[in-house]
This record gives structure tokens, sequence and C-alpha cells, in this order.
């Protein structure tokens, strides 16, 4: 009888290293435990009342009772004890253990013990190495890493945004660009172009666009026979490398090699040739599992754009890119050295509408990216600017869309009013249509409803 109603948008979820490792299988976990380096990396990342619990028992190999632990935190720091519990469960760091008596108690991981403990103290074998290559006659410095980690990923960003005259990118690459909703079909040419989603990874920093962007391609590593446990390891490694030492590929076996080529394209890894015996981890690797945002590598730099209340638009910038993206929701006037002249106009605004960007994206990033001088204002946008951006995107679109569960096909209006009710009682009504019988309540609240609703009929249908 219930339907889940669609919202009609997609949100951009970007999650963090514990966030996304918390949607694997406890069998991939397990095996990822194996490799030091990935329990480097997760511990890393742990809350510090976390960490502390960690080092605690790290040498202890029989289970701890959950009082104890509990007693290791002073009053007033009891959520932050709750959530550490919980987020060293969910990674099966720790694992539930009765103690003698019956009493709970918490085990660390085993293999999350031994390999951290190598991680710490050492030991093991290398996670990279310079092999037997010798000194490297085309050494590369920090600052040419720098630069090629951002003219590669400035090119996925390029056709991101269908810039001309410039470097393609992979079909793989472009793939999943698609795949994971950034890119959508056009209604009016056919052709792939940005959407909503992808406008909201135009305005994140590098870091976090580049990690977003490995998601993606690891849910479907599977499909390309790649091994998902040993792709993870290798990123995990190249977040501890050393910023402008170069490492072998002696040890690396075929699939390893196919995804070292994928991290080349996007800037990850600078291998001057394809078949070179080396590879440079550049800064976007090392910090891509840490949340690290580096502003040497960021490609979104505020602190360009003006605008006025004639509707015109000053940007003081030579990054082609930044034009790109300012062309989306603007009618791009003349060009100069370092300075781009736009003006906001009705067909611009309604043309970025139809490929799903909105009158607060475009304000957005207009602010985020508002000169020096344009910040001392307020509000930063002028209300009038502002105000006409948000009725030209009226114009287009009437609608709003949000989540919600339908409810149908009840026997009797009775049925209907005592649910309807309920559900306006508890304020999850979202719409309803007395003369079909049919209402819709919001996603937070179909549980509750739904369990009203068995418990009235005591396991019948309507």
């Amino acid at each position: 009888m219930a339907t889940p109603i669609g919202s009609g948008g997609r949100k951009l979820d970007c999650k963090d290293l514990h966030g996304y490792l918390r949607t694997l299988s406890p069998n991939i976990l397990d095996r990822l435990y194996n490799h030091p380096a990935t329990c480097l990396a997760v511990f890393r990342e742990l809350p510090s009342i976390a960490k502390q619990y960690v080092m605690r028992i790290l040498f202890v190999d029989q289970p701890l009772p959950q009082a104890v632990v509990a007693s290791w935190v002073i009053t007033g720091h009891q959520q932050e004890h709750i959530q550490s519990t919980r987020v060293l469960s969910d990674l099966r760091v720790w694992h539930d253990h009765p103690i003698p008596g019956g009493l709970p108690g918490w085990l660390l991981n085993p293999t999350y013990r031994v390999n951290l403990k190598i991680a710490l103290l050492g030991g093991g074998e290398a996670w990279a190495s310079a092999g037997h290559l010798g000194p490297d006659k085309y050494a590369r410095d920090v600052q040419f890493l720098d630069t090629y980690a951002l003219e590669r990923w400035e090119c996925v960003l390029h056709f991101l945004v269908g810039s001309k005259g410039v470097d393609k990118v992979s079909s793989e690459v472009a793939l999943v660009l698609t795949n994971s909703g950034l890119m959508k079909v056009s209604e009016d040419s056919g052709n792939p172009v940005i959407s909503q989603a992808g406008f909201q990874f135009l305005l994140m920093d590098t870091p976090s666009q580049v990690w977003f962007f490995m998601l993606q391609y690891l849910e479907t590593a599977e499909t390309r026979g790649l091994d998902l446990v040993e792709a993870l390891n290798f990123l995990f490694q190249l977040s501890f490398s050393t910023l402008g030492k170069d490492y072998s590929t002696e040890n690396m076996n075929e699939s390893q090699l196919q995804f070292l080529q994928v991290l080349r394209e996007l800037g990850l890894v600078y291998q001057r040739k394809r078949k070179s015996k080396r590879y440079y981890p550049t800064r976007i690797a090392i910090n891509i599992a840490s949340g690290l945002s580096d502003i040497s590598t960021d490609v979104n730099r505020p602190g360009f754009i003006m605008v006025e209340t004639n509707y015109r638009v000053y940007a003081y910038t030579d990054s082609d890119l930044q034009i790109e993206i300012l062309g989306l929701f603007s009618e791009l006037l003349y060009r100069f050295p370092n300075l781009t002249v736009g003006a906001l106009t009705r067909e611009s605004v309604t043309q970025a509408a139809s490929n799903g960007i909105t009158a607060e994206q475009i304000l957005h990033y207009l602010r985020t990216h508002a000169h020096p001088e344009m910040l001392q204002n307020t509000p930063i946008i002028p209300p009038t600017l502002s105000d006409q951006i948000r009725l030209w995107e009226l114009e287009r679109d009437r609608m709003t869309f949000s989540d919600g569960v339908l409810y149908s096909q009840f026997l009797s209006q009775a049925d209907f009013e005592l649910l309807r009710d309920y559900a306006r009682d508890l304020g999850v009504l979202v719409w309803e249509n007395p003369s079909r019988r049919v209402l819709i309540v919001s996603p937070s609240g179909h549980d509750e409803v739904r369990r009203f609703w068995k418990k009235q009929k005591k396991g019948g249908s309507s």
C-alpha cells in the first residue's frame, strides 16, 4: 500500500573515508585490514577518544569489559564515548565479545591489531619502494608535480563543463562522470551536459572532488576486473608516500598497473610514459584519504568575481576553467588578459536551469568566489540581482519536489481518514486527496505511520 516517491533531484553525497568503509561488507573490511597501510589510514581518521581506546587495548589479547572502557571517560563526555564506540564497531576495528561471567566486552579485531602494530612499530614488507631502478635522470620536483596534478584534474573538469579545444578524457572516465550523475543527456541537443549534481561537484575543493570521483569509480571496480581491496590498499599506500619521491612498479600485478593508469589520468600520480618503471605520487594522492584540503592544488580559488546591479559580471582570472564555469549561467561578452566580462540574462539563467543548475547554486557560486572588494558589501550580492535570478528560475520551473511515501487503495473512507488524521497529528502528512483516498507522508514519518496502521489492522491490508 505504501510506495516511495522520488524527489526529482539528485543530492551529491560525498562520504568521508569512514563513511565509505562502513558501506563495505564485513568480508571486504577484514581483507582490507590485512594491509598495514589501511589500518593506519583508518586509525588516523578515528575520533580522538576512539584513538585512545585503540592504543590502550592494542597489546591486550583478551576482551575488556565495556564498563571499564566507559570508566575511562570523565562525566560530560559520554556522548563522545558513545559515538566513538559506535565508529569502532561499524568499522569492525573491535567486536562485541562477552567476558567470563557473561558481561559485555570488546575485543580488538585480531587482524587489525597485528597490522596496526606493524604500521606503528615497524616490520613487515615495505609498502612501496624504489626497487632497483637507481637515480631518475628525469626526476621531477614538487612544483612540477603540483602543476601536473592540477592540469590533469582540470582536464576532467573541462570535460564536465563542456569546454572545447582541450584534451579529451578516456571513455572510462567519461562513463564514471555519467553513471555518477555528474553529467546527463541534454533534452535539447542529446549530448552529455553537466547536471545539477555536477555543478555542486564544481563547488567542492579539489581533494574532495577526487575522492568523490574515486568512490564512484571503485563502486564498479569489479566489472573492470579490478580487485577492490587491492585498489583501496594502493590508494592508502599512496596517502603515506613522500611528495617528490619516486616509487617502483616492479612488484605490481596487471590489475594494479591498470589502476595506476587511471590514477595517472586523474593527476594522482605522474608517470613519464605508460611503460615507465617508476611513478611519482602527487599532493592530491597523498591527501586523498586524509580529508585534507590543500590550497595549492585547489582549482576553486575564491576572490575574483565582481557583480553589479546592471547584471554585469567581471571575472578577474586567466583560468580557462573558471571562465567555462561562468559561461554555464551567464552570457560571456568580452575577454581580456586576466579579465572576462559577462552578463546575467534571462536566457542564460533559464538555460542553466534547464541543465539542472538552480538559482541558489548560482548565487552561492558568486558569493563563494566574490572579490575581496565585494566581500565588504552587506549583502554580498545586491538584492535586486539575487531576486531577479530567482524570478527567472521561477519562470521556467514553478514546481518544487520533495520525497514522500504514497498510501493508497484504502477499502473504506473511514480507514483513509483514520490514517490521514494520525499522519497529520504527527506532522508528517505531505499531501492528501480524500476523493481518491490517497495520501503522502514524509519518509521520516513512514515507519511510525506504518506501525500504527499494522497495529490498527492487526496484520490486515487495506
